[in-house]
């Protein structure tokens, strides 16, 4: 009987330290829950109005949740009396594990985050970077996929890339054809740009603004040579160079201005021996 009693008087001890405690954890528990949820809610609207992209905007609220809870879980236990240091050192020691194993694959998804928020390119523009030129076909989270001129999927890591020196020849909407020609040195220049000139104009693919210019470069060895320049927009880059470049040898010929080509005058004496 007497342990009976005391086996009562031990829960109702207990009943009343715990009580308050377990309370109060089932508490924070469903506030706790309850703000998550919110903040879930508030973030996925932030990064939306940012425009991230949403591959982004997922991993990041599915991120920021699961740090909530565990916050969330670790305060609960803390309160019901659990200690949680060693928890705490436990997650701590395995984060560090994990970071250290997979640091490449966390720079490259640090990488593509940076790529996401700021925008450097998007989808469709014509870039270079890493020494690989080509169009953006996918953005994700490890790499960036772009297609090369002669149709090659090239995949580079996003770490490298946001570190590195990136050209968009996309972002403006225009980009110049630069082009040398040579004409000899007995050529009119006056004509020679004219008709070259004319001959750009002519093509539809060149913008008239800016306006494509000819001027005078370099007074080399054999040639005077000529900075042919049209603008156009870069998903017609090569047409108009492929295009230009024909257009001028042909325009060329027909006013009878010589395109030189490198010669050399070879002189032979002759000298007898007496």
């Amino acid at each position: 009987m007497e342990d009976y009693q005391q086996y009562i008087d031990l829960t109702a001890t207990m009943l009343i330290e715990y009580t308050p405690k377990i309370l109060t954890a089932l508490i924070l528990l469903v506030v706790g829950l309850w703000l998550i949820k919110k903040t879930d809610a508030f973030s996925h609207t932030l990064m939306r109005k940012r425009g991230l992209d949403k591959t982004l905007e997922k991993f990041l609220a599915d991120l920021i949740n699961w740090t909530l809870k565990i916050l969330l879980f670790i305060t609960v236990i803390s309160q019901l009396g659990v200690a949680t240091t060693s928890l705490v050192a436990m997650l701590g020691a395995a984060g560090l594990a994990v970071g250290l194993a997979l640091q490449g694959s966390l720079g490259n998804f640090a990488g593509g985050a940076l790529i996401m928020m700021f925008k450097p390119f998007r989808v469709g523009d014509l870039i270079e970077a890493q020494g690989k030129l080509g169009v953006v076909k996918e953005i994700q989270i490890f790499v960036t996929r772009i297609i090369s001129p002669d149709n090659k999927a090239i995949i580079i890591p996003n770490g490298i890339l946001s570190n590195g020196t990136i050209v968009n020849y996309t972002d403006e909407g225009k980009i110049r054809v630069d082009l040398i020609i040579g004409v000899s040195y007995k050529a009119d220049l006056n004509k020679s740009r004219e008709v070259l000139l004319d001959a750009m104009r002519k093509n539809p693919d060149v913008m008239t603004n800016p306006a494509p210019s000819v001027n005078v470069l370099e007074l080399a060895d054999s040639s005077v040579n000529l900075a042919v320049r049209p603008w156009t927009e870069p998903e017609k880059y090569w047409d108009v160079y492929f295009k230009t470049m024909e257009d001028c040898k042909l325009v060329l010929d027909e006013n009878g201005i010589e395109i030189p080509f490198p010669q050399r005058d070879v002189h032979i004496f002759n000298k007898s021996i007496s």
